[in-house]
C-alpha cells in the first residue's frame, strides 16, 4: 500500500483549531493541505478547458434530421454551465477530486449517429433518459454492486490502462503522435509527429513541457504539474507573437481582443423527453439509449477508480468512499447534460492532473467549477492555454498512474491476462469501455475454462453478458434491421 493510502485509510481526525471547511472536506485527515488542493483545482480546469472548444465543434458541426445545428456561443455556455454546476456538486455531495464536464465519445455518438435521426431536441432527450437509468441503477445499488464485484487486481489494471491512455491523449492532441492517413496504404496506423518527424514550434513548446514537469516532479517540487502549464503557456503566447505559425489546434495562445463575453443561455432546457419515439423505430431508440448507458456506465467506473487509486483513496477492500453519492451525481450530470443540449456531462479522467497535483478532497472541485462558472463570462481569456501546455500534465501523470502495475500478481495468468488487456485495449482502441470489457470477458473465460467458474460473481456474468452485446452491436442492429 502506497504511502498516500495509508494517509488517506487512517481515520485521523483534524487537529484542535481546523477550520469548518477543513472537517468537513477532511483536508488534513487525507493528508492534503488548502495549498495543494486550490493547486490542483487549478490544474485540473486548465488540463481540461479545451472541453469548452472541442465540444461546441463536434455538437456543431453536426446537422440533426432537419438539417439543423447548434449556435456555437449556445453550446460554450452550456458546456461551461454543467461544467461549473456538477463539478461543484460532485465536491460538496461526493467528497472526491472529479470534475465533470460534457464526456468526449458520447458527444460524437449524440451528434453523429443520434441526432441525424431525429430532431436535436429528441436527441437531448435521449441523453436525459439515458441518465434517469444510470441513477435508477445507483438507487437500487445495482451500479455500486457492479464495482464491488470487481476483483482488486482489475480494478488496479485499470487504473494502469487509464494511465497510459492519458497519456497517448497527452501525446496525440498536442500532435507528438498523429494518425497516418489511410491514403498510404500502411499497417503502420500513427507516427511521430506529422510526417514521421517533430517539426514546429509548438511540438517544441510540448517537448520543453514534458521535460520541465517531468524535471519538477523528479525534484518533488511543489506545484509541479501547475507550474508547467502556466509556464509553457506563456512560451506559447511569446512565440505565437514572434514566429509565423500555420496552426496549434483548436486553441491559439494569444491574448484576445475580448476578455468579457456574454454568456447565451438559448439551448437550456430545448429536449424532448419522449419524442425521438416518434422519429424511428423503438428498437432503434433501445438500442441508441444502450450505446449511451453503457459507455456512460463504464467511463465512468473506470475513471472512478483509477482516480480515486491515485489519490490513495481506496480502502482496504479496495472499495470508493462515498461511492453511491459518487455515482448518483454522476447520473445526475448525464441528466444535466441532457437538458443543457451540451451532451452527456460525466467524470473526467483530466481530474487525473489536480491529484497529481495534490488533490485528495472535493475542496479542488471549488476552484475547477469555479473557473468554469467564470469561464461564463471569461471564456475567451480561460480558453487560451494550447493543448501543447496541458498536455505534458497527461503525460505525466500517466506515469504516476503506471506505477500501480507493480501490485497485479503477474505470475497469475487467470488474473494477469484479463489485467493485461484491461491496460493494453484501453489506449489501444482509445476507449476506457472497451479496455474494461475486454478484461471483464476474458476474466470470466478464463476462470471458466479453469472450472473456477462458481468463484465469479453473478453480477459479472451479467456484465460480461452485456459487453458481448455492446462488442457485437453492429451484427445485432443488422439482424433486426437498424441501420
Amino acid at each position: 500500500m502506497s504511502d498516500a493510502q495509508k494517509v488517506a485509510d487512517r481515520p485521523g481526525a483534524a487537529p484542535p483549531g481546523a477550520s469548518s471547511v477543513d472537517r468537513f472536506f477532511k483536508i488534513t485527515a487525507r493528508g492534503s493541505t488548502f495549498a495543494r488542493e486550490v493547486r490542483g483545482g487549478f490544474a485540473t480546469f486548465f488540463t481540461m478547458a479545451y472541453i469548452l472548444v472541442l465540444n461546441p465543434i463536434i455538437l456543431g458541426s453536426a446537422k440533426d434530421k432537419y438539417g439543423h445545428t447548434l449556435d456555437g456561443a449556445e453550446l460554450v455556455t452550456a458546456t461551461a454551465l454543467v461544467a461549473a454546476v456538477m463539478t461543484i456538486i460532485m465536491g460538496v455531495g461526493g467528497n472526491l477530486p472529479l470534475a465533470l464536464a460534457a464526456g468526449l465519445g458520447l458527444n460524437a455518438v449524440v451528434a453523429f449517429q443520434i441526432a441525424p435521426l431525429m430532431s436535436w431536441s429528441d436527441a437531448m432527450g435521449l441523453v436525459v433518459l439515458e441518465g434517469l437509468l444510470i441513477c435508477v441503477l445507483v438507487v437500487t445499488g445495482l451500479r455500486e454492486a457492479v464495482m464491488h464485484a470487481i476483483p482488486q487486481a482489475l480494478k488496479q489494471a485499470i487504473s494502469v490502462g487509464i494511465g497510459l491512455f492519458i497519456a497517448f491523449i497527452g501525446f496525440v492532441d498536442a500532435g507528438f503522435v498523429t494518425r497516418i492517413p489511410d491514403i498510404a496504404n500502411t499497417t503502420v496506423p500513427v507516427q511521430l509527429g506529422a510526417t514521421g518527424a517533430l517539426s514546429g514550434w509548438p511540438i517544441l513548446v510540448f517537448c520543453l513541457g514534458v521535460l520541465l514537469t517531468i524535471g519538477l516532479l523528479a525534484r518533488k517540487v511543489k506545484g509541479a504539474i501547475l507550474i508547467s502549464i502556466l509556464t509553457m503557456t506563456v512560451v506559447a503566447i511569446v512565440i505565437n507573437s514572434v514566429a509565423d505559425i500555420k496552426s496549434w489546434g483548436l486553441t491559439t495562445p494569444k491574448v484576445p481582443d475580448d476578455i468579457v463575453a456574454a454568456p447565451e443561455f438559448g439551448l437550456i432546457g430545448d429536449f424532448s423527453l419522449f419524442g425521438s419515439f416518434g422519429e424511428t423505430t423503438v428498437i432503434t431508440v433501445v438500442l441508441l439509449i444502450f450505446t449511451l448507458l453503457l459507455s456512460d456506465f463504464f467511463d465512468t467506473m473506470g475513471t472512478v477508480v483509477g482516480i480515486t487509486a491515485e489519490a490513495g483513496l481506496l480502502d482496504e477492500e479496495g472499495k470508493v468512499p462515498n461511492l453511491g453519492r459518487v455515482l448518483l451525481i454522476d447520473g445526475a450530470a448525464a441528466v444535466a447534460g441532457g437538458a443543457a443540449s451540451s451532451s452527456s456531462a460525466t467524470s473526467y479522467i483530466e481530474s487525473a492532473a489536480g491529484v497529481g497535483e495534490g488533490s485528495r478532497t472535493g475542496f479542488s472541485n471549488l476552484i475547477t467549477g469555479g473557473l468554469f462558472a467564470v469561464a461564463l463570462f471569461l471564456t475567451p481569456l480561460l480558453t487560451i492555454v494550447p493543448m501543447q501546455a496541458a498536455a505534458p500534465a497527461l503525460v505525466a501523470v500517466g506515469f504516476l498512474m503506471m506505477t500501480q502495475v507493480k501490485n497485479i500478481d503477474w505470475d497469475k495468468y487467470e488474473i494477469a491476462i484479463p489485467a493485461f488487456l484491461t491496460i493494453a485495449v484501453m489506449p489501444f482502441t482509445y476507449s476506457i469501455t472497451n479496455g474494461i470489457g475486454a478484461g471483464f470477458l476474458a476474466f470470466v473465460l478464463i476462470k471458466t475454462v479453469l472450472g473456477k467458474a462458481k468463484e465469479i460473481h453473478w453480477l459479472l456474468w451479467g456484465t460480461s453478458a452485456l459487453f458481448l452485446v455492446y462488442f457485437a452491436i453492429n451484427p445485432i442492429q443488422q439482424l433486426f434491421g437498424v441501420k
